[in-house]
């Protein structure tokens, strides 16, 4: 799931769908609606009615409010429902204090998150941050995420938002995929 102001081709996204698609999985990378003024309506609209089935053989790959819009997913999926790994990079839980960055996250952050909903929808959670996040996506998030769900935090040094914006530039995500693949 992309985050705000991106959409399927931006960031490590196409490398990340190719490289996985040669090992043999089905990979899906939406695009989102307007993702310049993300709702939570219109994310999990798109999400829910494309058909795609969540199973226990699922995992959801998020980055920045896309981490968010997991965690959102998990909510809204039925009990008996449990996907096999959440991965969120740079997720978010609040709006911040940067005001430039409010409308980004605010359609996913408004409403308290149903964390026990959350846990017992995935078997395993990784949290993947930055320590030097500039858009208030940083480890504290993910530390407040693995309180709240178990599973691993892993904070990387000096990758900022993990994108292509200036501090760093993210066309392929090496890690991700060797994450992926140490699951077996």
């Amino acid at each position: 799931m992309h985050g705000a102001g991106n959409d399927s081709s931006g960031n490590w996204f196409p490398w990340l769908k190719k490289e996985l698609e040669k090992k043999g999985y089905l990979v899906w990378v939406p695009d989102l609606p307007n993702p310049d003024e993300p709702t939570q309506d219109e994310w999990l609209k798109t999400i829910f009615s494309h058909g795609w089935q969540f199973d226990s053989g699922s995992v959801l790959i998020g980055h920045s409010i896309g981490a968010t819009l997991i965690l959102r997913i998990l909510e809204k999926l039925p009990e008996e429902i449990k996907i096999d790994k959440a991965i969120l990079v740079a997720g978010t839980l609040d709006i911040g204090t940067n005001s430039a960055h409010f409308i980004y996250k605010r359609g996913l952050v408004k409403e308290p998150f149903s964390w026990g909903k959350i846990k017992k929808s995935a078997k395993e959670f990784y949290f993947i941050h930055s320590d030097n996040d500039p858009y208030e996506c940083d480890f504290k998030h993910g530390e407040v995420m693995q309180k709240k769900l178990g599973g691993e935090l892993i904070i990387k040094k000096g990758e900022g938002h993990f994108n292509l914006e200036k501090e760093s530039e993210y066309k392929q995500f090496p890690f991700l995929l060797e994450l992926l693949e140490a699951f077996g």
